[in-house]
């Protein structure tokens, strides 16, 4: 395997200067050329245009670039599973979470981890639920926590947890003084929601397209605070998590607009690249994650 080959050749790609490269990685430039012409020879094909003005990845360079971060992360976990392998719960692990995992659920499960295994250091990356899928399929995390829905084949995707959602509003919105509303209350209304790619928004137009809703006007924010502040200084509405909004409401900032036969909920889960799946902390993690969560659906599935 050209380990280091492929470690020179992933920099160059994403820093594209071989000056850089070569003072990043502690090595002399000539030496990040030939370790370029050493894969550009193993692999048959040009991985880069060059000239002076510019370095561009050429189409197959970009075939490899996608594979070698692969190829590095497994060689990488295979050295730190073999070294954990008789020794205690410590080393790293790489976490993925979306938003509202990240920020308002997890950090009470890492606080007992850390706790348990105080030799283990944990990462904790945060985005929405696709990005959150890619970086677990292509290794850039251990494993990822989500709350939307993924049909990625190279994942495996099993619940951990129910999450209820709630309408919520600034406390002078219209229907807050109604005591409930029905669906037809909520037609023509202006929304404030995450971002396209966001669990939490799959799942608000999950229930707009369900319910045949209209909808006034859409703001997209990518964060869960930006929106209830919105909300508080707006007019809107949003469906948010319960652990979003918990907080908020107990202290009067924001109300909660409860819908006539209507409940909203959704399923947490853990998504997992086969790789990963023997790794010992990742085991650990779940175990954790299992404790804190005893009810969840026993449900799993492999896409």
């Amino acid at each position: 395997m050209y380990y280091e080959e492929l470690k020179t050749f992933v920099t160059l790609a994403e820093v594209k200067n071989f000056t850089k490269t070569a003072e990043l990685l502690l090595m002399s430039q000539p030496s990040v050329s030939l370790h370029i012409k050493n894969l550009e020879k193993e692999f048959q094909t040009k991985l880069f245009l060059r000239s002076p003005k510019f370095l561009q990845i050429t189409p197959t360079g970009e075939i490899l670039y996608d594979r070698a971060k692969q190829m590095i992360t497994i060689y990488e976990q295979t050295k730190q599973d073999i070294l954990e392998h008789h020794e205690s719960i410590k080393g790293e692990l790489k976490i993925g979470a979306s938003f509202t995992i990240g920020e308002y659920i997890l950090p009470s499960l890492l606080i007992d981890i850390q706790n348990d295994y105080p030799e283990l250091d944990l990462h904790v990356v945060i985005g929405n639920t696709e990005e959150i899928v890619q970086s677990v399929r292509l290794y850039q995390v251990d494993i990822g926590l989500i709350e939307g829905q993924t049909n990625e084949k190279e994942v495996s995707v099993h619940s951990f947890m129910q999450d209820q959602l709630f309408i919520i509003a600034s406390n002078n919105h219209e229907l807050v003084k109604y005591e409930e509303v029905t669906m037809t209350d909520l037609q023509n209304q202006a929304w404030v929601s995450r971002e396209l790619g966001s669990g939490t928004r799959e799942y608000l137009n999950h229930v707009i397209r369900s319910n045949g809703l209209k909808v006034k006007s859409l703001l997209s924010i990518s964060s869960s605070q930006g929106i209830k502040e919105t909300l508080i200084n707006g007019t809107g509405l949003s469906l948010l998590s319960q652990s979003v909004i918990e907080r908020d409401v107990k202290q009067g900032l924001l109300s909660i607009i409860k819908v006539k036969n209507h409940q909203f909920t959704r399923t947490l889960s853990y998504i997992i690249a086969p790789i990963m799946e023997d790794k010992r902390n990742v085991k650990t993690f779940i175990s954790a994650l299992n404790k804190k969560w005893p009810n969840k659906e026993k449900d799993s599935s492999s896409r």
